[in-house]
């Protein structure tokens, strides 16, 4: 079964790092710091392509800036999170944010231009390592040119944060030998990833989901919420923030983070929504908004034609997205890490995806695996009611919503597996942790998956 396949590896130590027994862990020496040293500062050229990966992005700088014993200079490609960390990008993030086959050839010429201007600026920059998040058809091509052009001793280390989803598609695990070529190190956010990667060859290391540093951060001082695995947000300051009936029948509507993506899913909703009015006669729809300028004007535009009272959160506002979450009884989510925190916040969800059908036909023909969820794939069963492709029709999704809605068993359903899909996001030895620590010292719940990649990320030695 799939579950099997992504049990923890039960490693002994996270790469790169040197547990204190009982306690926590410690920083060694460094190949990374030691280049960095001669020049009295720490080169960091990091690229992230989408919204998720800016998250990821903004909290590894933080990291990297509270654990570096030289100053930093931040160079690349990012969002607005990564901006506030002290990245200076070359382009807006959006220009290289496109998934898909057939969605990718409308913006090639533009994909190829800042592709060279992302190689050009990271050899002109000279930094002792290279990042870059998720959005694999840029990463990997952006760290093959530069290895070509970076070839020898003095060239960066390369790690890629959010491995490639190998173990989802016909022949996966077989490319991985070809990534040795220009990646060094990956930072794996699901359970057995890196013994996979290992066993190919290509070092790994298991850092944990990113989304569970919003349990870490919103529920600071809350043990009791830590060892549940849970966000409680307060429906109450949703509702009076935004007037809304505490009989209101709530759904949180999560369309995606690139336009792409909104572009073709927020019209579906919309039809469903328009079905589902007639039988929740006290129906509000929140709309969550992507921190992406162009989400922002397109939601903007088709709000005069929205069915039903609408409230917009936008992103970039964890407590108030928790707070609505906590305020709603269902959502419905375009695939991706979102129905992760609907699992945090225990918000039972149904999982919709579209995209052009000849990459759906791709899909069908490249993947290996029935689920598109992450819950549903962690434990091999449609835990999450999800409509795909050509099943995903305002009808079906309106009859997945109308549901979940009425049946208390179904939400309790998806409420109970949540705990069981999050713990397996979290390294067991940082799990195993106590709590506690002296100066210095990283332990659970402070020790983050940013934080363990970015102590790797220091004590590298090539």
């Amino acid at each position: 079964m799939l579950l099997r396949s992504f049990q923890t590896s039960g490693n002994k130590a996270v790469a790169g790092l040197s547990w204190l027994p009982g306690r926590c862990f410690s920083i060694s020496s460094s190949s990374v710091l030691d280049a960095a040293a001669k020049d009295g500062k720490l080169n960091v050229f990091i690229v992230s392509g989408e919204v998720s990966g800016d998250a990821i992005g903004s909290r590894l700088m933080a990291s990297l800036k509270k654990l570096s014993p030289l100053p930093i200079r931040f160079s690349g490609v990012g969002g607005s999170m990564m901006c506030k960390e002290g990245l200076e990008p070359l382009f807006p993030m959006e220009d290289i944010s496109v998934m898909g086959l057939w969605e990718l050839l409308p913006h090639l010429n533009k994909f190829r231009v800042r592709l060279k201007e992302t190689v050009d600026a990271a050899v002109q920059f000279r930094p002792h390592c290279v990042v870059t998040v998720d959005s694999k058809g840029f990463s990997f091509r952006f760290l093959k040119q530069l290895r070509a052009r970076n070839a020898g001793e003095g060239s960066p280390v390369h790690f890629h944060y959010v491995a490639p989803s190998f173990w989802a598609w016909k022949g996966g695990e077989a490319r991985l030998k070809g990534l040795i070529e220009f990646v060094d190190h990956v930072f794996c956010i699901l359970p057995n990833e890196a013994a996979v990667c290992q066993h190919n060859g290509l070092p790994a290391t298991f850092v944990g989901h990113p989304v569970l540093e919003d349990l870490l951060e919103l529920n600071s001082g809350k043990q009791s919420s830590l060892c549940e695995w849970k966000i409680q947000g307060n429906p109450d300051n949703f509702r009076s923030r935004f007037g809304v009936s505490s009989g209101a029948d709530v759904i949180s509507l999560l369309p995606g983070s690139r336009l792409q993506e909104v572009t073709r899913m927020l019209p579906i909703f919309r039809v469903a929504v328009n079905k589902l009015k007639h039988s929740l006669l006290d129906l509000l729809t929140v709309i969550h908004v992507a921190p992406n300028q162009d989400v922002e004007d397109f939601i903007g535009r088709i709000l005069h034609e929205w069915p039903a009272p609408v409230v917009l959160v936008p992103g970039g506002d964890p407590v108030l997205k928790y707070d609505a979450f906590s305020a709603s009884k269902v959502a419905l989510c375009t695939s991706g890490t979102v129905a992760v925190e609907l699992q945090l916040a225990r918000l039972p969800c149904a999982v919709a995806y579209r995209a052009h059908i000849l990459t759906e036909w791709f899909i069908r023909y490249k993947a290996k695996i029935p689920y598109i969820s992450l819950p549903n794939i962690l434990m091999d069963a449609p835990v999450i009611p999800e409509s795909l492709f050509q099943s995903c029709t305002p009808t079906n999704l309106a009859g997945l919503l109308g549901e979940l809605m009425v049946s208390n068993e179904r939400r309790q359903e998806q409420i109970v597996i949540a705990e069981k899909v999050l713990r397996l996001l979290f390294p067991s030895e940082i799990v195993g942790k106590p709590l506690g620590g002296g100066d210095g010292e990283m332990n659970f719940p402070h020790c983050t998956p940013s934080l363990v990649a970015a102590s790797t990320i220091l004590s590298h030695g090539k």
